[in-house]
């Protein structure tokens, strides 16, 4: 053999070496965007469990006491705001509308909930009680599927920071994704206050 042909083939061997080293790299950033898509559905089921229950619980309540119509009409249109905010996130890919509206929800539930705070026949009302705590293990799951979420986000993320699968995302126009924060003040305890 001759030392062209030796060194052809070579080069050759370095190019495909090369070439499958980047469909690998390529392959591992899909699946890594794979993971962030399913995750973020796994978001949106929990957050539709929560807006499937919410109708139930308004009406289990309105049988219960006597509300004012502004709590109840304020907690449906939150639900509402939230669902369409929901619809909108293109994939998780655009959150601060969805979390914006997620908020309003939070203030409008937490004024739901301080006015059963002073019924007692409605607290000890068994339909009550058990679609409020359903609405407790949505909350909790909701927690853990965005703990889940953005996990898949962090790894995602490294990975198109790191050498080579960087240069893959570049040449493909793979861009970093947004992590689900919580909302603001949420660090903080919420206040019950019966005169609002």
């Amino acid at each position: 053999m001759s030392k062209g042909l030796i060194a052809g083939i070579a080069v050759l061997a370095v190019v495909l070496i090369l070439f499958f080293m980047g469909v690998g790299k390529y392959n591992s950033l899909m699946r890594a965007e794979e993971s962030i898509d399913g995750a973020w559905s796994q978001v949106e089921n929990q957050y539709q469990r929560r807006f499937d229950l919410i109708p139930n619980l308004v009406e289990t309540v309105k049988g219960y006491a006597d509300f004012e119509k502004e709590t109840l009409l304020g907690v449906t249109e939150a639900r509402a705001r939230a669902m369409g905010a929901m619809a909108n996130t293109n994939g998780g890919r655009n959150l601060e509308g969805f979390q914006e509206a997620d908020r309003g929800y939070g203030v409008a539930m937490g004024r739901f909930f301080g006015y059963t705070e002073t019924y007692p026949d409605l607290k000890a009302n068994k339909n009550f009680l058990e679609l409020q705590a359903q609405l407790e293990g949505t909350e909790n799951r909701i927690a853990t599927e965005r703990g889940r979420f953005n996990d898949e986000v962090k790894a995602f993320n490294t990975k198109l920071k790191t050498f080579p699968s960087n240069v893959i995302a570049s040449m493909t126009g793979l861009e970093k994704r947004e992590y689900f924060e919580s909302n603001e003040g949420a660090q903080e305890a919420p206040k019950v206050n019966f005169g609002e």
